[in-house]
């Protein structure tokens, strides 16, 4: 498995601690503050293993960013990672609706984040 993570989040402080964390574990890790810079991200280093998708993220929420994403042909199998947190009734099932293989909340325990990362890489 390559090890590269794409993080597209809105929050500065949420990249930096998923960063710190998943690289102290042996991934690299690029980040996006917003779903079109994440786009050009992914466009840009196709050796992106998978994508943790902010799903409050403003201006495009994260289910329409992962619709985004399935619908161009070479991102279509790219592995990605719900990450939100309103952990309401019913997000998790939202979030593989809209095409996520995997989902957390927030505060993010790492164990099963990379679990999660693993199981879906």
């Amino acid at each position: 498995m390559n090890n590269l993570v794409l993080i597209i989040d809105d929050d500065s402080r949420n990249i930096f601690a998923l960063r710190l964390v998943l690289k102290a574990r042996g991934y690299a890790v690029i980040s996006a503050n917003n779903v079109p810079e994440g786009l050009r991200l992914i466009a840009e280093n196709p050796q992106v293993s998978v994508v943790l998708m902010d799903m409050m993220i403003p201006e495009m929420d994260g289910y329409t960013a992962i619709r985004m994403i399935r619908e161009q042909a070479s991102f279509a199998e790219m592995p990605i990672i719900a990450v939100t947190a309103q952990a309401m009734s019913g997000d998790r099932e939202k979030c593989i609706a809209a095409g996520a293989n995997g989902y957390v909340s927030k505060p993010v325990d790492i164990d099963k984040l990379v679990a999660v990362i693993e199981k879906v890489c």
